[in-house]
């Protein structure tokens, strides 16, 4: 099987495994009969009276309907929650080590098991609000599938990819590329030794591409980069049985069932399982002098019911030019309406070269004030102002959101990872001040 795509950002598609043509209906959802035998199935990512940009929605034609398992019983979910009081508040500057993952021999974890949640806000009954999760995982899923009835998942894998079936078909995601599995779908995980990453889950929206306004009609994410898998079915039975499990108000689920859910023949419809190379980001920037606000490197954003206001942003910080004149060219102190969880992908952050790790991850909280530590001051106030290339072999990026986030006891204490140190990077920083 060679894993093949489709392109374009929230487009119509249609697909059929080429092993069954004509599998698709012809003009018609829901015929009398489906060709092959098949059963249609629709899956709706919003309320059938969305208006027509926001409308997502796709047909199914697979052998048996997902209706057929046993009755759902409760799943040990382990480090996954929703319960964002386990521990009082903490409004410091956090930053953790690299999040550590699990020897095979010893302790086979799946990617279901390896999912532990860090910080969040909200709540999924209210449909609103997100969850910022660390998954570990030594092992692939076998003969069990997962899929997130309270939101969508964005995946941002950091070390080992990530071959992903899902009812649309198969995507390979590998580091410096994320990939969104939207609300309902179900997906298996299979991997290839250690692997670990982030995810940025939202409850009540789903991502789309950011506007331009005055950049104009293209840059940033370009909608023909984002791909899309194509049809692939297998006619598996599961005599021993397949496990479906469900995250369900925060809390996980699991049926069984006697054949393999990923039995879809043929789709269509706007409502997919997408990927994105972070490579083909097309980076706009200052080219003369000060900051443009760090808005400019959004990729995806969740909107919520305010005006220009992100329930989440997913933002990047790639390899660039810095050419600004008599400007202090990393990142500015700051105190932010908003919260900040950083990841690294690979390679060292500008503003924190000690410290920031890859697999690791910061979370600067709302109004919490953060920058440059002091190294990276002293040596950016007196560097020759002349073109270089910033961030070259790196790949940082941003979970914000207009949510307050709560940290976990698993983030702050269970882990083992928090860098009780982070404070001090700023204390060397001495007053330069002479009237």
């Amino acid at each position: 099987f060679i894993l093949q795509y489709m392109s374009g950002f929230g487009n119509e598609h249609v697909s059929e495994d080429p092993r069954c043509p004509g599998a698709l209906p012809e003009g018609q959802n829901n015929p009398q009969v489906c060709p092959y035998g098949l059963y249609a199935e629709q899956l709706s990512g919003s309320a059938f009276t969305c208006p027509r940009p926001t409308n997502k929605r796709s047909w199914l034609y697979r052998i048996l309907p997902s209706v057929c398992h046993k009755p759902f019983r409760p799943l040990e979910e382990g480090h996954l929650t929703h319960n964002w009081d386990e521990v009082e508040p903490d409004p410091n500057q956090l930053r953790w080590r690299p999040f550590e993952i699990p020897k095979a021999p010893q302790n086979k974890v799946d990617f279901v098991s390896g999912l532990h949640t860090l910080c969040g806000a909200g709540e999924p009954r209210g449909r609103n609000g997100i969850a910022v999760h660390i998954f570990v995982c030594n092992t692939s899923m076998l003969d069990r599938c997962l899929f997130n009835s309270d939101g969508d998942f964005l995946i941002v894998p950091q070390q080992g990819k990530l071959l992903i079936t899902t009812e649309f078909g198969k995507m390979l995601v590998e580091p410096n590329e994320i990939c969104v599995i939207q609300q309902g779908m179900r997906f298996s995980v299979e991997v290839f030794g250690e692997t670990r990453g982030y995810i940025l889950e939202v409850y009540g929206a789903h991502f789309e591409l950011p506007d331009l306004g005055p950049i104009g009609a293209n840059g940033l994410a370009n909608p023909r980069d984002f791909l899309v898998p194509v049809a692939w079915y297998e006619d598996r039975q599961v005599p021993g049985g397949y496990m479906v499990v469900s995250k369900y108000q925060g809390k996980l689920f699991a049926a069984q069932q006697d054949f393999s859910p990923f039995n879809v023949v043929a789709w269509h419809g706007n409502y997919t399982p997408y990927k994105y190379h972070l490579e083909k980001f097309m980076v706009i920037n200052s080219v003369a002098f000060d900051h443009a606000d760090p808005s400019i490197f959004t990729v995806l954003t969740a909107k919520s019911t305010r005006p220009g206001v992100a329930l989440a942003d997913f933002v990047i910080f790639p390899p660039r030019w810095g050419v600004a004149n008599n400007t202090f060219r990393p990142p500015y102190y700051h105190r932010n309406c908003m919260s900040e969880f950083m990841g690294l992908i690979k390679g060292h952050y500008e503003a924190k070269e000690e410290g920031f790790q890859p697999g690791g991850a910061s979370l600067h909280s709302m109004m919490t004030p953060h920058g440059p530590d002091a190294d990276c001051f002293e040596k950016a106030s007196k560097a020759r102002l002349e073109p270089e290339r910033v961030a070259e072999g790196t790949m940082a990026f941003m979970f914000e959101s207009s949510l307050s986030l709560a940290v976990t006891k698993w983030g702050l204490q269970t882990s083992n990872c928090l860098d009780k140190n982070y404070y001090k990077c700023w204390e060397p920083l001495k007053s330069h001040f002479n009237p």
